[in-house]
């Protein structure tokens, strides 16, 4: 762990730091959004839920609280463990949450599943040439 790694963990364990922080900003710190307008977006859109209910971005989380994310096809139910308002690391960013067995579980089950899907799924041998490129398109097209 290099020198900036040390001061991302020593200010998410220190006492006197933040204890609570705005739900899209911690989203972004523990990594589930690449962006924070992408974590503003989904917790606008209903895609994130404190312990239950819908929230606002400006809403303040904190340790001990249960979030549901729901991230495309992938919904996450973690409990916060620690607080951040910085992005850090990746391995720093796993020590803020513990996601819950059922939700590992489930996402598990479904992989598998869309794994199955896929392989049985038929894939053609070769690349559509010139002419079928061109009733594709017309297909396409409707004409």
């Amino acid at each position: 762990m290099g020198f900036g790694s040390f001061r991302v963990i020593q200010a998410i364990h220190m006492q006197g730091g933040p204890e609570k922080i705005r739900i899209d900003k911690w989203l972004w710190a523990a990594r589930f959004f690449k962006t924070r307008s992408l974590a503003q977006d989904a917790v606008s859109g209903g895609k994130v839920h404190v312990n239950g209910e819908r929230v606002k971005p400006s809403r303040h989380v904190e340790a001990g609280d249960r979030l549901e994310i729901t991230k495309g096809e992938q919904r996450f139910v973690i409990d916060v463990q620690a607080v951040a308002g910085k992005r850090g690391p990746a391995s720093v960013a796993e020590q803020l949450y513990v996601e819950t067995d059922a939700s590992r579980g489930e996402r598990e089950e479904r992989a598998a599943t869309n794994k199955l899907l896929r392989q049985s799924a038929p894939h053609p041998d070769r690349k559509p040439d010139k002419k079928q490129r061109r009733h594709i398109i017309r297909f396409k097209e409707g004409g």
